[in-house]
């Protein structure tokens, strides 16, 4: 079953939205994006997410993301690969793209938390709607981009719902994930709820830390849309700490500060976020996967200085890079 590779613990990449330079969609690169990931290793996919920019709804693109990539996994992963599909909005809407989503052939939906003005009540409420029509996976996001403040109650209610099958923790805040964290760990379903990091400022730390007897088995990031193939290497590399390779856990709680100094070149923390999105298009564009760091929003994309971020930790850190594996493949992907 598809939804025991969730479990296990797997990649997904936050996938990219492909444009053309008048901010049309660009079918060809959309499709290379998909195989990068599927050739990369990535268990999974996260397709109509923040990365995917949300803007696809009111731009009419949401339907037709979604089948590229669904289409592209069908006819050419040759294994399984957990499709996931981002929903939001209130009820009627987020029930809706659910209802879209099954009908493409999706597996579960990553529930957007933000509902302007929506209580936990609510928040809970939507989310056992948007479960009748698939498996649901919870997510927690942080405040710079609209996230609320969510209780550890909240968790505990949201895990123990049936159609809960993980739920994505992203707050950018120790505090607020070890809240969460006990909450799912203190709800009856909770050994049944996975864990996926979706902290991009904290990766390893949160892949290798134990919390109170849990553990992140996988993540959902948006850094791992770009250098996926290192990604899906440094998981490897953890599961072996994780089975007692001293050598693994020394080198990757090495590279844990790394990690994190890279995302804050392609997320733009020191603008707020500003050019998160157009972060990561660079570092596609600069492999030849992108043409351009367009966003759905002339005004998204990237802040002074941030090109030059990039330099920077791409010459510091060429382990977490796979430039040679993209150039080896990318003429096959863009095919």
């Amino acid at each position: 079953m598809v939804l025991d590779l969730l479990r296990d613990g797997v990649v997904i990449p936050a996938h990219p939205l492909a444009l053309t330079a008048d901010r049309r969609l660009d079918e060809r690169r959309q499709r290379a994006l998909t195989r990068y990931y599927l050739a990369a290793g990535a268990g999974g996919v996260a397709v109509g997410v923040h990365t995917t920019q949300f803007g696809i709804r009111e731009a009419g693109l949401l339907r037709p993301v979604l089948a590229l990539a669904g289409e592209t996994i069908d006819a050419e992963a040759g294994r399984p690969v957990v499709k996931i599909a981002g929903a939001c909005g209130d009820t009627a809407q987020a029930v809706a793209e659910a209802a879209l989503a099954a009908d493409l052939g999706y597996h579960a939906v990553l529930l957007s938390p933000v509902v302007p003005g929506a209580d936990e009540a609510y928040l809970l409420e939507r989310a056992r709607a948007v479960g009748e029509v698939l498996p649901v996976i919870g997510f927690y996001l942080q405040p710079a981009i609209g996230g609320p403040r969510l209780s550890t109650s909240f968790w505990r209610a949201f895990a123990d719902q049936p159609s809960v099958v993980a739920v994505k923790l992203a707050p950018f805040d120790r505090y607020r994930t070890l809240e969460a964290v006990r909450g799912i760990t203190a709800a009856d379903r909770g050994a049944e709820v996975a864990l996926y990091t979706g902290n991009d400022d904290h990766i390893l730390g949160d892949l290798l830390g134990d919390f109170a007897g849990r553990r992140f088995v996988g993540g959902l990031l948006g850094q791992w849309a770009v250098w996926t193939r290192a990604a899906v290497t440094m998981v490897e590399r953890v599961r072996a700490a994780r089975a007692g390779d001293a050598a693994a856990l020394t080198e990757l709680t090495g590279r844990a500060a790394a990690v994190t100094d890279a995302n804050a070149a392609v997320f733009d923390a020191v603008n707020g976020f500003h050019g998160c999105i157009a972060g990561v298009h660079e570092v596609l564009r600069r492999q030849g996967l992108l043409d351009g760091v367009w966003c759905l929003d002339p005004a998204e994309g990237l802040s002074p200085g941030q090109d030059a971020e990039l330099t920077r930790v791409v010459a510091a850190y060429p382990w977490l890079t796979d430039d040679d594996f993209v150039a080896e493949h990318r003429d096959d992907w863009l095919r």
